[in-house]
């Protein structure tokens, strides 16, 4: 079945500018862009929102909880990059999202950042070594979710008895997306991810074995029908998801769930 998702702003909208006589101007309160299209995107019945790695934005994790706290239904996938904290944090970070938002939360995995971007993050890995981490990050993430005590000695990362408590609510790992071309990306995938995120110019045929296909696509400059009929062409290919770029107003949110959904509900009925 053939799942959508938006991508939600990291970003608040700029300010006005103002005359200079002007000193002390009060606006109306306005709901965060990014919660509004979670709103939207929950309202419409779409799939899921993607809060995106944005180093000039909000951070993605704190957008998500935002987003998740707004739903009931959608998924809300963060993505974020191996260095900012220990797995072992960002594991137990997330299971508290887990357990409070109904086990909704997904992990986008932003391995191999643009190097100016990774440096001015503190982090001065490089090629293959950034996949090598990245998969010490899952391993441990997922080691410490699922069993105690948990020990692993990495490269990068070490941990010793370790290990979460078990919990009375269902707090399933977060659904892992990950992206790439390369030999490392691609081997990465095959061991971690639950989905592997492509290009629009990308052979959905690269995706691993078992690794279901998502696509980044990009709405802009097409209608209702002219988007429909791309994401269906692409789903024909074997693409199981996708996240409509670029990041979405509140009304984009409502218009691919008002215009684009049926739409594709009714070829779907259709073919079946």
């Amino acid at each position: 079945m053939t799942r959508l998702h938006v991508v939600a702003p990291t970003r608040a909208p700029g300010r006005a500018v103002l005359p200079d006589f002007v000193t002390d101007v009060r606006p109306r309160a306005v709901e965060p862009e990014h919660r509004a299209v979670g709103r939207a995107a929950e309202l419409g019945g779409l799939d899921g929102v993607l809060v995106p790695f944005d180093p000039g934005g909000h951070d993605p994790l704190v957008l998500a909880a935002a987003v998740l706290r707004d739903s009931r239904h959608v998924q809300v996938a963060a993505a974020f990059h191996p260095a900012i904290a220990t797995p072992v944090y960002a594991a137990k970070l997330s299971a508290s999202l887990q357990r409070y938002t109904g086990g909704r939360l997904a992990w986008r995995l932003a391995v191999d950042l643009p190097p100016d971007v990774a440096r001015a993050h503190g982090d001065f890995l490089e090629g293959p070594a950034r996949y090598a981490r990245a998969d010490e990050f899952l391993t441990i993430a997922k080691g410490v979710w699922g069993e105690r005590p948990y020990t692993f000695e990495g490269e990068h990362f070490q941990v010793l008895d370790g290990g979460f408590p078990g919990s009375r609510v269902p707090r399933p790992f977060p659904r892992v997306y990950l992206s790439g071309t390369s030999p490392e990306a691609l081997a990465l995938s095959a061991r971690h991810a639950d989905a592997h995120l492509i290009g629009p110019d990308d052979d959905p045929g690269l995706v691993p074995d078992g690794v279901d296909a998502a696509l980044r696509l990009r709405a802009d400059g097409l209608d209702e029908t002219a988007l429909a009929d791309e994401i269906l062409r692409r789903a024909e290919e074997g693409v199981a998801e996708f996240f409509v770029e670029p990041a979405a107003t509140p009304a984009t949110a409502y218009w691919l769930a008002q215009r684009v959904l049926p739409l594709l509900r009714k070829e779907t009925e259709r073919a079946g």
